[in-house]
């Protein structure tokens, strides 16, 4: 039975399985067909048949003159045979787009398109003509005498029944025409868009309209007799005429704005920009949403208005029937003068008159009349936002009307719509120069405190630093506020305390006078010492200090926990804190040479020292090399720490000094020496230093902004050397019997690949290769990648023969960096979620430097090892300047049961296409990412599912 079973192992594991090989798949390349191949039109044996030949031609349509030449040849022989029109439709759009290929002479084809459309019956053609014409027109704007060709054709047609044909026949005429056209009368082309707009057919009032505009955007001046049809066109019962009408008087109002125009019913003369200014405002009441949007939002931008218009904007308490109030004073002794006391012997001879003399008439019009109020309480949140911007940009300009629109706006913070509050809120922000808030308003403006919106929130803060406080209960009121802000959402005290450092130091007099109720300070009695991991305290302390700057007095009131809790928040928040000279204070004591704080002349003067010291590297031995190089690096850190301007410098400088290192120890390995039967054991060392010289001149090229050329370079250089070690471990490693993905001659193709990657680079900026490249780049031509023993043998010596040359970097250099803000990383609190479910993080950080912020990624690391990696929508990215983003996301992740909470990592990055690892078998693909901050812990604890 034992030998049965021997034998029948021996005969499984002995087995042979063959499998047959398959025969390689081949690659059918499709030729795209030619253009005169698919427009046999000949072929077409029906209508359907021929509009789908010409869908296929539209799809491939030649780029070559010659080509072009031959397929409107073609569409022109089709055109005469086919009777259907919206074949003959399809082919004159196919006319028109082929007009436009370089090189094609496409004004012969003006004269071929105008026979067609001179002979052509159907309305949908001519009108398809029409605008073929103008599109060719479009394409050659030099030549006037096409031009005018083309307008006196469109005005042939102008009586045409059909209003497409009409609407294309105005539009052309509103983008080709001139000053005048040679036509019927000789009439100019605003005359004959003028009695355009009193078509019959709406579409074609509008397109009249529509090609006044056009003129005014192509630079000609129009008249000022286009006004009154402007005007009588804001009754149009169509929305589009009123639309175009309400952006014609706007053009006007610009224009001609001095210009004194009479009032109907009236002796009086109004300047343009104030009719117009009305005429626009009576829209805001308009039926359509877009009319009123259109008009609220135009409305801004006329700076040139007068005060009583702007003011009525704001009333809605309209004189009756526009008569002009007077008192029973006046009328009583308007009558006396008269001596039209009533006898009483006629019935209703004091009775009011129907017919109004021209003092009566109000020369505002109606619309004037709180318009802007109209348009705050619309239903539709686009009038609301455009009535808002409107009324933010002429208060900026006129401080009376800032003032009296103040109320507005900060009715206005109480809308249901977030972007609508916050857009009242960046207005007011805006004008507040010109602003003083009452206590009243102030009240409403602290009340919006409690938004659950955190840009809402902010946006307030930075109003409250720019507003001037009337009292000190104003400044009372603001300052507790902001403390119960603080302690309902504990994540806006950087927000918070930036915000009491702008009111500290605009408001010191007023501070002075609420410092010892804020300190709890006392005369007599020695008050508890408050926590400094108080957030609360933190933001007195910093509205205190800043509103010492400008004011001594407060001084003598700080309790002497007050003045060491200063040295530590100097130090800890040195923006926030300005340098203060207390008296009697323990900094005054210090020697001149302790007080002193180091330039930035003298941080660049010993980085230009340390940089010096690498002078001699070349010719010293490993160890003292190895040894001056961390002294180094230590001491760029250091230099980086101190001074902000010189840390990207410091920062990029000791990358490079790092990666030289991990060169020199790689090189100095004891795996070179040994045989390749026994230093397998030795190669993963020299991998694991290759690996960190690829991360970190991948580092250098992508976090650091402003390298020149030749920086650039170098560091492709030094990357050049981490593969080449990398190859000659690969290939050691190989030879040891170690297993890999990729075959010798693959690894040797795949290096001399990068090396002609390298090469291109160099040539192209013009850059000098370091000794190592130059051999290299000399033996290209040897090299081949089916010899991998030779390779090794020839690069082996030459890497081991040339040292790095040092890297001198700019100061111009900037860091790619991010700031993590939220979560902030100090709390202790665990956060429980149910396992399996997810669980939302708010994250809000500033992102600087970032190129392309819609690469960043957050990434998660669990104390498991397992990583996350999160995009980030692009409507959470804002952007505040350039080269400066905020991140305002969250952030989902889920995990099992644990038995404790932990902390999980979270951090930014960003991902880079390096293809350095070997299809990234060791570190995955959360291997290919640069950190840009460090992580930030956060405590969680997957909690047991309730059943």
């Amino acid at each position: 039975m034992a030998a049965h079973l021997k034998k029948r192992a021996y005969e499984e594991f002995s087995h042979v399985i063959q499998e047959e090989i398959k025969p390689p798949k081949k690659l059918k390349l499709a030729r795209k067909p030619s253009p005169e191949e698919v427009l046999d039109l000949s072929t077409a044996k029906t209508p359907q048949a021929a509009v789908q030949l010409l869908l296929k031609f539209s799809n491939n349509l030649p780029d070559e003159s010659g080509a072009v030449e031959g397929a409107v040849r073609h569409l022109l022989e089709f055109w005469y045979k086919e009777k259907e029109s919206y074949v003959r439709s399809k082919i004159a759009q196919l006319l028109g787009r082929l007009a436009h290929t370089p090189g094609f002479a496409a004004a012969a084809l003006v004269d071929d398109l105008t026979s067609l459309l001179q002979a052509e019956d159907s309305h949908q053609v001519r009108a398809q003509l029409l605008d073929s014409l103008l599109q060719i027109g479009r394409g050659l704007p030099l030549h006037q005498d096409l031009h005018r060709k083309l307008v006196a054709i469109a005005q042939q047609f102008l009586a045409d029944t059909y209003h497409l044909v009409r609407s294309k026949c105005l539009e052309l005429i509103g983008c080709l025409g001139t000053a005048g056209v040679a036509g019927k009368g000789d009439l100019a082309v605003e005359r004959i868009l003028a009695d355009a707009s009193h078509d019959q057919d709406p579409r074609v009032r509008t397109s009249a309209l529509q090609a006044m505009l056009t003129l005014h955007q192509r630079g000609l001046k129009l008249s000022l007799g286009g006004y009154q049809q402007s005007c009588a066109a804001l009754t149009d019962d169509y929305e589009g005429v009123r639309l175009a009408a309400v952006k014609l008087i706007w053009v006007y109002s610009q224009l001609y704005p001095e210009t004194m125009i009479p009032v109907p019913s009236s002796n009086e003369e109004l300047r343009l920009v104030d009719d117009g200014f009305a005429k626009i405002c009576n829209m805001v009441n308009d039926l359509t949403m877009t009319v009123r949007a259109e008009a609220a939002g135009l409305l801004g931008s006329l700076h040139r208005v007068s005060a009583r218009f702007l003011e009525q904007t704001l009333d809605k308490k309209l004189m009756s029937h526009l008569r002009r109030k007077r008192t029973a004073h006046e009328r009583a002794k308007e009558m006396y003068a008269r001596g039209e006391w009533s006898t009483g012997k006629k019935w209703g001879d004091d009775a009011p008159k129907e017919e109004l003399d021209t003092d009566s008439i109000s020369l505002i019009d109606s619309g004037a009349c709180g318009a802007f109020v109209h348009g705050l309480e619309d239903e539709f949140l686009e009038v609301r936002s455009a009535s808002v911007d409107s009324l933010c940009e002429l208060a900026s300009n006129n401080p009376t009307f800032a003032q009296q629109s103040l109320d507005f706006l900060v009715d206005m913070f109480n809308d249901e719509i977030e972007g609508v509050r916050l857009n009242s809120i960046r207005s007011l922000r805006k004008i507040c120069r010109h602003v003083v808030l009452r206590e009243d308003q102030l009240d409403t403006v602290l009340g919006a405190l409690d938004d659950a919106s955190k840009p809402i929130r902010e946006a307030l803060h930075e109003l409250l630093c720019s507003c001037q406080q009337l009292s000190k209960a104003c400044l009372n009121s603001t300052i507790h506020a902001m403390l119960r802000n603080l302690s309902k959402y504990p994540s806006d005290r950087l927000s918070i305390w930036r915000c009491m450092q702008q009111v500290g130091s605009h408001h010191a007099d007023l501070v002075a006078t609420l410092t010892p109720e804020l300190l709890c300070a006392h005369p007599y009695f020695d008050a508890t010492e408050p926590d400094m991991d108080d957030p609360a305290y933190i933001a007195i302390l910093i509205l205190v200090f800043n509103a010492a700057v400008s004011c001594p007095t407060l001084q003598p009131m700080f309790p002497e926990h007050t003045l060491r809790h200063y040295d530590y928040l100097r130090d800890s928040l040195t923006e926030l804190v300005p340098q203060l000279k207390l008296e009697g204070h323990r900094s005054l004591m210090m020697s001149p040479e302790r007080q002193r704080r180091p330039s930035l002349d003298d941080h660049g003067s010993f980085l230009q020292h340390i940089l010096s010291r690498l002078g001699a590297l070349p010719n010293m031995q490993h160890t003292a090399a190895v040894g001056l190089l961390q002294m180094t690096i230590r001491d760029l850190e250091r230099v980086g720490s101190l001074e902000p301007q010189l840390a990207a410098t410091a920062a990029c400088t000791a990358m490079y000094l790092h990666c030289h290192m991990l060169f020199r120890k790689a090189l100095s390995d004891q795996l070179w020496a040994m045989p390749a039967a026994l230093g397998a054991v030795q190669c993963a060392t020299v991998r694991a230093s290759v690996r960190q010289m690829l991360e970190l001149t991948h580092q250098m090229e992508q976090l650091f902004l402003g390298l020149s050329s030749e920086e650039v370079g170098c560091v492709l250089q030094m990357r050049l050397k981490a593969h080449t070690l990398q190859l000659l471990v690969d290939l050691r490693g190989r030879q040891a019997g170690a297993k890999g993905t990729k075959t010798s001659s693959q690894l040797c193709e795949l290096y001399l690949q990068r090396v002609t990657e390298v090469q291109s680079y160099l040539n192209s900026k013009k850059v000098q290769a370091d000794p190592f490249t130059q051999a290299l780049m000399a033996e290209m031509s040897m090299l081949e990648s089916s010899k991998a023993s030779l390779i090794a043998k020839y690069l082996l010596p030459l890497i081991q023969g040339h040292i790095p040359p040092a890297m001198e970097i700019g100061n111009c250099v900037r860091q790619a960096r991010a700031d993590i803000v939220e979560p902030s990383g100090e709390s202790d609190n665990v956060q429980r979620f149910t396992a399996g479910l997810a669980l939302a993080i708010d994250v809000d950080a500033t992102l600087d430097n970032v190129t392309q912020a819609q690469d960043v990624l957050i990434q998660l690391k669990f104390p498991d090892g397992q990583t996350q990696l999160t995009s980030v929508r692009p409507a959470d990215i804002h952007r505040l300047g350039p080269l400066r983003h905020r991140v305002l996301t969250q952030v989902y992740l889920s995990h099992q049961q644990w038995t404790e909470p932990c902390h999980v990592e979270l951090g930014m990055v960003l991902p880079y296409s390096g293809g350095d690892q070997e299809d990234e078998e060791e570190g995955g693909a959360a291997s290919n990412v640069i950190p840009l901050c460090k992580p930030v812990k956060v405590y969680i604890l997957p909690t047991p599912t309730k059943r």
